[in-house]
């Protein structure tokens, strides 16, 4: 090597070395770079995905918020009602209002209130001075007639006697004999009018049309009385037996026999319930109230049962058929009547009317409307609307006292059939 050439690389090499250096350099800092920029892209695609499942999860959230939770049950089969007690009122067996039928001022009164009576006893006497004078008057016009008619009597015996000589005509005759069909049938007439008259004049006594007790009396002595004025004088009643008439439930009345026994319960006088029996029914439904007019005698030999008492009967039903029944808490009650909230096959609300029939205090008999299995919401919220999807949980009735309550209700799964009653 010749000294220039030695002197030459002395004077590159660091030239050299530098640029390699340089180089090194660049390309370090460029994959920095490139490292940096992949880890950039990681993170923006990690963060992308992250927020997605972020989008997704919150979607999951607000469908599921948006599914309310409710709980629901469905027609259960009620206890068979076995007695059944209906509220009456007490009536005796027979009830007459005793009116006048002529015309005067009472006389004397005999039997006053709360007096037992019996058949033909005298209760009243009314003074009838008006019609005493009139009566005396069609009794001498029909002795007038009377006499008359002895006229016209021996009038035509003497001329048939006469017409056998030939002494008057035949026509004179007939005069006669028509004038004594004439008397005969004025004094028939007088004798009905007399009758009349003295048919009213009977009425100046009021008597007991049969045995019992007074009830009302309203009139004293010198009061004016008159006959088609409608004015009460006295009320009787009979009291052994009483009657009492009851209204039976159109469901229930099937099961209501004559000759049933009954038992009549009076509040007002405690003690052993009087027992009695069904003497007659309806045989029909009243329309108005949906029930069968049941009539029930009551022995009362002792009287202390009265008339007019407010009382109960109870009916024992045999063969009585299960209700279906439903709690109160799922009614709904609106303008256009009761209905309930029903879970469909697709877990919406749907809006249905129900027909009810008994009230047994916390439930309620249905008798249309719903179908056994359907699922009816309880305690249905103001919000809850024809159309809402929702989630459903058994609902557990509260425990009775002396009874051990569950542990609350499991909500269904999410992901669960909608419609299907979870069970608790």
């Amino acid at each position: 090597m010749n000294p220039d050439e030695s002197k030459m690389n002395d004077t590159t090499r660091p030239a050299l070395d530098t640029a390699h250096h340089a180089s090194h350099t660049v390309r370090r800092a460029r994959k920095l770079a490139l490292l940096l920029l992949a880890l950039l892209l990681g993170g923006g695609v990690a963060r992308a995905i992250s927020n997605e499942q972020s989008a997704d999860r919150l979607a999951a959230t607000t469908r599921s918020a948006a599914e309310r939770t409710v709980q629901v049950t469905t027609l259960k089969p009620g206890e068979a009602q076995r007695t059944l007690t209906l509220a009456g009122t007490l009536r005796g067996r027979d009830e007459a209002v005793i009116h006048a039928r002529t015309n005067g001022y009472l006389k004397a009164w005999h039997k006053d209130l709360g007096e037992r009576v019996e058949a033909g006893d005298l209760l009243a006497e009314i003074d009838t001075p008006e019609l005493d004078q009139e009566l005396g008057q069609v009794r001498a016009a029909r002795e007038q007639i009377n006499a008359r008619l002895l006229l016209a009597v021996s009038s035509l015996a003497r001329w048939q006697g006469l017409r056998e000589r030939d002494a008057v005509s035949q026509q004179e005759l007939d005069e006669r004999s028509t004038a004594l069909r004439q008397a005969r049938a004025d004094l028939a007439a007088a004798d009905a009018n007399v009758a009349r008259l003295e048919r009213l004049r009977s009425f100046r006594e009021l008597r007991a049309p049969f045995d019992g007790i007074v009830v009302r009396r309203n009139v004293d002595v010198g009061t004016l009385v008159a006959a088609g004025t409608g004015r009460e004088l006295f009320a009787l009643a009979q009291t052994d037996p009483l009657r009492i008439q009851v209204s039976v439930p159109q469901a229930l009345a099937p099961a209501i026999e004559i000759g049933q026994a009954v038992t009549v319960q009076a509040p007002d006088w405690p003690g052993k319930p009087y027992v009695a029996k069904v003497v007659r029914s309806a045989g029909a439904i009243d329309p108005g109230s949906r029930g069968m007019l049941v009539e029930v005698a009551v022995p009362n030999p002792q009287g202390k049962l009265l008339p007019g008492a407010y009382a109960e009967v109870k009916l024992e039903l045999d063969g009585a058929r299960k209700p279906q029944v439903l709690p109160i808490n799922t009614l709904r009650f609106g303008a256009d009547g009761v209905s309930v909230a029903v879970v469909g096959r697709d877990g919406r609300i749907e809006d249905r009317s129900v027909r009810l029939g008994r009230d047994f205090g916390k439930a309620a008999e249905v008798q249309g409307g719903l179908q056994r299995g359907e699922q009816v919401v309880v305690n249905p919220p103001d919000a809850l609307q024809a159309g809402d999807k929702v989630r459903t949980v058994a609902w557990v009735p509260p425990a009775r006292d002396g009874e051990k309550g569950g542990k609350g209700d499991k909500a269904g799964k999410a992901g669960s059939k909608p419609g299907k009653e979870a069970r608790s």
